[in-house]
């Protein structure tokens, strides 16, 4: 699975915002910052504020000084909260939907022999986004995780 670069762009992003913000720095953080910092483009960071925004997971400071904070804790967002923002869905394939992923011999749409098993890998990564919480990335707590939420939820 590979996610877009608008969902990627927003998570570092918000992680920036979450690191700033750990280490106490105070104040708000520029995009022209975080674009530096994360070496990402300032004009495609503008765009994906605006979304970001819209969700409160961001807050602007306008005037000198200004720039961006978070909307909430960081143990409150989760990384697929901030992808939603962005408007990019989370799919692992072109199998998508129940509406199918093919066209039938007729020329209606019908589903290909893997379909639920890249449904269900969907299932399981969004699942997974949703557990992890913007502070566990910012403290580098994430590694392991996905084969422990597995165990948990099995138990």
């Amino acid at each position: 699975m590979q996610l877009s670069t608008r969902a990627r762009y927003a998570v570092m992003a918000m992680v920036e915002l979450g690191c700033h913000e750990q280490a106490g720095r105070g104040g708000p953080v520029t995009l022209a910052q975080i674009a530096a910092s994360q070496q990402l483009s300032l004009c495609y960071l503008e765009q994906l504020f605006g979304g970001l925004r819209r969700a409160g997971l961001v807050l602007s400071v306008r005037g000198p000084g200004g720039g961006y904070r978070l909307g909430r804790p960081a143990a409150e967002v989760t990384v697929a909260e901030i992808i939603d923002a962005v408007d990019e869905p989370i799919h692992t394939t072109r199998c998508t939907g129940d509406i199918g992923c093919m066209l039938s011999p007729d020329g209606g749409q019908t589903h290909c022999c893997t379909h639920e098993l890249w449904r269900e890998l969907g299932q399981h990564i969004r699942q997974f986004l949703s557990a992890v919480s913007l502070a566990e990335v910012v403290r580098g707590q994430v590694g392991g995780q996905a084969g422990q939420r597995l165990l948990t939820e099995e138990a």
